[in-house]
């Protein structure tokens, strides 16, 4: 969204296609981080959730292009107004950690498995992992203080 939004900001106006919508924000290093964690820690068939933070997606506009005015043009076909990360119906199978979430397999009873639980804590049934609903955000000054410190990487493979 960044890139997109940076490519239109000389126009002076961003679409945007709720003022609702969210999104969880991760960056591709927090990304490998967690990948290297996975590799040491699973035994196999989990699923790693890292904890991030969500942003609205106006206020990624505001720290993209303060300026710009932005255009509501509605969501488009398959678009989400919020990420979901983790659904209710894994909630049986879900367990908390420091940094991240862990989904154990359902087979085998491997998400009663102590060896792969470990220090996990288990969510409450019905827990749900939204960007809407997640305790942690970030605000467009918070994210134009990234943009600055990563403006090299950012939009580049």
């Amino acid at each position: 969204m960044i890139p997109f939004f940076t490519s239109l900001k000389e126009t002076g106006l961003l679409p945007i296609t709720d003022e609702r919508m969210t999104r969880f924000m991760i960056s591709l290093e927090q990304g490998v981080e967690l990948v290297w964690y996975a590799l040491g820690d699973m035994v196999g068939g989990e699923i790693y959730v890292k904890k991030i933070p969500s942003m609205k997606v106006v206020d990624i506009a505001y720290a993209v292009a303060p300026d710009a005015q932005l255009n509501i043009v509605g969501i488009r076909p398959g678009e989400k107004l919020h990420e979901q990360m983790i659904g209710a119906e894994d909630s049986y199978f879900t367990y908390e950690y420091d940094d991240h979430f862990k989904i154990l397999p359902q087979i085998n009873n491997w998400a009663d498995d102590k060896n792969r639980i470990k220090d996990g804590v288990k969510v409450p049934e019905g827990f749900v992992y939204t960007s809407d609903n997640n305790p942690h955000w970030m605000n467009a000054s918070d994210l134009r203080s990234w943009m600055d410190i990563n403006a090299n990487n950012i939009g580049k493979i």
